[in-house]
């Protein structure tokens, strides 16, 4: 807000007229270093002592001399005249070309299997000096690492897995659905398993994060059933090692199986009528939704994920 009225009559051109005369003392030499007229830088100074109440600048034999008051304004209304410069020039934009880059991402093994190698060979092929530093994804939304921007995203299964944050901007990447994985020797013959085949067989469980609860188990327990896990694993690749030779049954992504589960020895059927599946969604602070680093990386991660739907 404008303590006084009368500075609502000011404009640009006024202010620009003032920082040239007490700079260069000379009406004449505004008039030619602005390109208007000595009656306009007239008139722009008429307005200035009206609006600021103050001669401003005195008619000497030497120049126009600078009262008080002009002196003190000078460097307030030169920083004006920068900030409507930056204003118009806005945030400079994001080229990763220019100098290394570090990006830090929590996500869980998922991302990092299926997304982060399509991430970073396009970094590759475009010669960019950039760095990914993956953090683990640990029993729940690392919020405080994002809002102080020690993480640039967080990558996490939904929908509504995790609890929700009103001041982070979030966008589904892609979705998938599950499906059970058996050594191939040990294989059931229905095309889909049953819910009491699904329940009989012991599981190895891949733990996606470090929760007592995840989707699968949490679906059963809605149905009043219960599973019998044998082992649990910190990765998918551990996870199918582990039922190597065994009537054992991995429950995996339908994309991790495709990536990772080799046809030779592994074989996979449908899970059980109703086993929901899920997505991968994408989570950024609002704070820095316009920062164009930020921005970039996101749509690298979206292209990324696209490119994977495709595939």
């Amino acid at each position: 807000m404008l303590n006084s009225n009368l500075l609502r009559k000011l404009d640009m051109q006024d202010l620009m007229v003032f920082v040239a005369v007490y700079e260069q003392s000379s009406v004449t030499g505004v008039s030619e270093a602005l390109c208007v007229s000595q009656s306009t830088v007239s008139y722009c100074l008429k307005k200035l002592r009206t609006s600021f109440e103050d001669e401003l600048f005195i008619n000497t034999r030497t120049g126009m001399r600078p009262t008080y008051k002009a002196s003190t304004m000078y460097t307030h209304v030169l920083k004006i005249l920068e900030s409507i410069n930056l204003c118009h020039a806005g945030t400079p934009t994001f080229d990763p070309t220019l100098q290394p880059v570090t990006f830090n991402i929590c996500a869980p093994e998922y991302f990092e299997q299926l997304i982060l190698p399509r991430l970073l060979k396009s970094f590759d092929f475009a010669d960019l000096p950039v760095m990914v530093n993956m953090h683990k994804f640990e029993t729940d939304i690392p919020a405080e690492e994002l809002r102080d921007g020690s993480l640039d995203l967080v990558i996490c299964f939904g929908p509504n897995f995790h609890r929700s944050h009103t001041d982070f901007n979030s966008r589904r990447l892609l979705e998938d659905d599950l499906v059970c994985v058996f050594d191939k020797r040990a294989t059931p013959l229905e095309p889909r398993l049953s819910m009491q085949a699904f329940i009989e067989r012991r599981h190895v469980f891949p733990t996606p994060w470090t929760s007592t609860t995840n989707m699968v188990d949490g679906w059963l327990a809605r149905q009043a059933h219960k599973r019998q896990i044998v082992a649990r694993s910190n990765s998918y690749s551990a996870a199918l090692k582990m039922i190597t030779g065994t009537d054992f049954i991995l429950t995996l992504p339908r994309r991790i199986q495709q990536l990772l589960a080799n046809e030779a020895i592994f074989n996979h059927c449908e899970a059980p009528n109703g086993l929901p599946g899920f997505t991968l969604d994408m989570q950024w602070n609002q704070s820095v939704d316009q920062d164009s680093a930020n921005t970039w990386l996101r749509e690298q991660v979206i292209k990324a994920c696209a490119e994977q739907e495709i595939a």
